[in-house]
């Protein structure tokens, strides 16, 4: 499936139906007066979040959504029906943004199941019978129904993930995501081998967290070089960012500064979030090495520096440690069992 993370698109609710002009002509009912019924109401437009969706591929084939409108109203008092609501389905994490040069937010949706009427249809228009009074006994005046509302939006995604990777190509982020969950992210040893944001599901110490990957960053990816920083978007609701570090490149302080740079460049508070810095690849250098590598991050200011190495797992269960501790404690596992797992990992059917 293509990743598509962003689309403009063109919505209008329904428009509301017209109101009849109509008189009952019955054989044996005298002045029988008007009866034209009300229109029905335009149909809504609503964006909801679903689950199982992580791309916004479809609103590169369909880019005008148009709800029904209502029904016109009839004689003999016959109200017209409602326009139905036009649902439009994204992923949970999906930004709805203004088309003005600002990009304004006007919706963010970062819950499952969460719906929200974004344009209402307009309200149906009164039938002449309505317009029946004691001074106007054969009204001829009916509503049109009022127009819906219409407009270009743009749709941005967000993915939701609890721990950011970030880090230089050739870092070793696709290994390390492949070794602490399922994802099959492609590997190899040439620069930006990933090309798109991955999402991995890791299971550590009974406990769950969700990892995304986005491609490597480099220096001047804020003014669009390699493949820029349009990327970034997808950690800015990361709780805690890994940031992955070649120990076996020429300067790995200056990767690190490079990075952290363009964090800062970008905003959005990505230079604020807490790192924890894993020096990657110690499986090619000696213990020695690696521990004056760590050493000169730590006197440039990086804290907690660990020597991990991505493809034979060393290390990696200690930054998988630190991740959790980042993260808010479920309900129900401080201090106490839950579904019959303690924390140490055991099981017990008491």
């Amino acid at each position: 499936m293509h990743f598509l993370d962003q689309a403009k698109i063109f919505i209008r609710s329904g428009a509301g139906g017209p109101g009849a002009v109509s008189f009952r002509r019955e054989k044996y009912v005298q002045y029988g007066g008007p009866d034209g019924g009300n229109g029905g109401k335009g149909g809504d437009i609503i964006f909801e979040a679903v689950a199982g969706l992580n791309t916004l591929i479809d609103f590169r084939y369909a880019q005008h959504f148009k709800a029904m409108r209502g029904i016109q109203g009839m004689g003999r008092d016959r109200h017209g029906a409602y326009g139905d609501d036009l649902v439009i389905q994204v992923p949970v994490g999906t930004q709805v943004l203004a088309d003005d040069e600002e990009r304004s937010l006007l919706l963010d949706l970062t819950e499952v199941g969460q719906r929200v009427v974004f344009l209402r249809g307009g309200d149906g228009g009164r039938g002449n019978a309505s317009y029946k009074s004691s001074t106007n006994r054969a009204p001829r005046q009916h509503g049109p129904g009022w127009p819906g509302e219409e407009m270009y939006v743009w749709l941005r995604l967000k993915l939701l993930a609890d721990a950011g990777l970030v880090g230089m190509p050739n870092a070793g982020k696709s290994t390390f995501i492949n070794q602490v969950s399922n994802t099959k992210a492609k590997v190899g040893a040439y620069p930006f081998t990933t090309t798109r944001p991955q999402l991995g599901v890791v299971e550590h110490k009974s406990r769950e967290f969700v990892l995304a990957d986005i491609p490597g960053l480099i220096a001047g990816a804020a003014d669009g070089v390699g493949i820029g920083d349009r990327f970034l978007g997808h950690i800015e609701r990361c709780q805690i960012l890994i940031h992955l570090i070649d120990a076996t490149q020429d300067d790995p302080v200056e990767a690190w500064h490079i990075v952290c740079e363009e964090l800062a460049e970008y905003g959005a508070g990505l230079s604020e979030k807490p790192q924890i810095v894993a020096l990657n690849k110690g499986d090619l250098l000696d213990t020695e090495l690696m521990a004056d590598i760590s050493a000169q991050l730590g006197a440039a200011g990086a804290q907690d520096v660990i020597a991990i190495s991505g493809a034979t797992g060393q290390g990696v269960d200690l930054v998988l440690d630190r991740v959790l501790e980042a993260l808010p404690a479920k309900s129900g596992l401080e201090g106490a069992k839950a579904d019959g797992i303690a924390e140490d990992g055991t099981w017990s059917p008491i």
